[in-house]
């Protein structure tokens, strides 16, 4: 049985992370990943993805091209890191003060990886 996502905030966390990642990707890219799993260790938020690769990036995989489509796909993602950002700031109500993009093709994944601010600790006395 599934735990109760209202009394595990942790996992409503990470499947708000995993929703939000995919919906960015797929506003941003015109295609989403079709799965998305989230880790937490301590600050770092990890989002591992599968698919969204587009069909011309497809293509161009295929063709020996990876190369280019990872360079683009990261410079691309430099560039949108703001709107992924805000995304995992929103899920965790954290601020976001480092982010990260990698993309594999074998097999093919797409790893966010976000540091987050330091978690509020208790008042200075």
């Amino acid at each position: 049985m599934a735990p109760d996502r209202a009394h595990d905030p942790l996992g409503a966390m990470r499947a708000a992370v995993s929703t939000g990642i995919v919906r960015a990707m797929a506003q941003l890219y015109g295609r989403g990943p079709t799965k998305a799993k989230t880790y937490f260790n301590d600050r770092y938020v990890f989002c591992v993805l599968e698919g969204g690769l587009t069909p011309n990036e497809e293509r161009m995989v295929a063709a020996g091209e990876g190369d280019l489509v990872r360079g683009y796909r990261l410079r691309f993602q430099e560039v949108v890191a703001g709107e992924l950002t805000e995304v995992v700031a929103a899920a965790t109500g954290r601020a976001v003060v480092a982010y990260h993009s990698q993309v594999v093709f074998e097999p093919p994944r797409l790893f966010e990886i976000f540091l987050l601010d330091e978690p509020p600790g208790p008042p200075a006395q």
